[in-house]
């Protein structure tokens, strides 16, 4: 007799687009959090005390729908894809164990697909190398930064924008460490897909709205209730500690960058605003580029949450 594959559910899309609440619906259509599982692929979530500008789930509704994955970094830490692929095979084999049926919900696309191809074994990093990079970086500007990264691994520099610090200086760190571009290294992984390493059955939801500019309204809408419920003190307080600045990944989340530039003075109150939302819609630009481009998805809806759970609950 063949034993039965286990389904765990992924629910992907653009940041304001709702899959949190699809998700949540679908674990109450599985039973309560006694027969399933959430698990947060979202990059600025695994941060603690960054919960308004991250629309971090309240207090109230991770008790009743526990998230795993939340609040496992301080925000001096760094996180890696590597890292979220680790923690949540980890989560899924207990999940698993116990029974539970899990999801995975979040917009960082890197995290998902890294998870659901499989991860090559790259070095860790390098805190003395790291910092080396980060002076070049200072010294020369990110588009040398880019440039030098063509040289040596054109794949990788086609994929990473110049604007993003953290993974150029990431790739120009694996080559530094190693001597081997990073793209040749992804190529010889080892690292099987998660329906290889665990094994699963993946049942995936894009939960995308119909019209761009329903998106919109919902990013600005969700903004104005961050500005009201006390973002800009949360940002605050997390300057005031003196440990943090607006390099570490955790600050560069959007949102905070800019939040922090207004409290800094470099910027208004209104351009920190527009800033923050046009900064905004452009993840979720990129956040629907890497939709467009994914394999495999088996529901892609702007239904209701109750709507998306219910076909998702019929695939698993």
């Amino acid at each position: 007799m063949v034993e039965s594959v286990s389904s765990v559910a992924v629910f992907i899309g653009p940041t304001a687009a709702g899959k949190t609440a699809a998700a949540m619906a679908l674990q109450d259509l599985l039973g309560g959090p006694d027969k399933a599982q959430l698990i947060s692929a979202d990059s600025a979530l695994v941060y603690r005390g960054m919960d308004i500008g991250t629309a971090k789930p309240s207090a109230s509704e991770l008790q009743q729908y526990p998230h795993q994955l939340i609040d496992i970094r301080d925000p001096c830490e760094s996180y890696s894809a590597a890292d979220f692929v680790r923690d949540a095979d980890a989560v899924i084999h207990a999940a698993l164990q116990q029974g539970k049926t899990p999801i995975i919900v979040g917009g960082t696309m890197l995290y998902v697909q890294r998870f659901v191809r499989g991860i090559a074994e790259l070095p860790s990093a390098d805190p003395a190398l790291r910092e080396h990079l980060q002076q070049q970086l200072q010294q020369h500007g990110a588009l040398a930064m880019h440039q030098r990264l063509v040289q040596f691994d054109a794949a990788a520099a086609a994929k990473i924008h110049p604007n993003n610090h953290q993974r150029l200086l990431r790739a120009l760190e694996v080559i530094e460490a190693t001597g081997k571009s990073m793209s040749s290294q992804w190529q010889n992984s080892n690292s099987g897909g998660a329906e290889q390493r665990l094994p699963i059955k993946l049942v995936t939801a894009a939960v995308v709205p119909e019209q761009r500019k329903v998106l919109h309204a919902q990013i600005a809408t969700r903004f104005d209730a961050m500005l009201r419920s006390g973002f800009v003190a949360e940002v605050e307080r997390l300057m005031q500690r003196g440990d943090l600045h607006p390099d570490l990944p955790a600050m560069r989340a959007v949102g905070y960058r800019q939040a922090w530039q207004f409290l800094r003075g470099d910027v208004s109150h209104a351009d920190f605003i527009d800033q923050a939302l046009a900064a905004t819609r452009q993840l979720a630009k990129r956040q629907l580029t890497w939709l467009r481009r994914w394999p495999g998805i088996d529901v892609q809806s702007s239904a209701n949450p109750g709507s998306l759970a219910q076909q998702i609950l019929q695939k698993l």
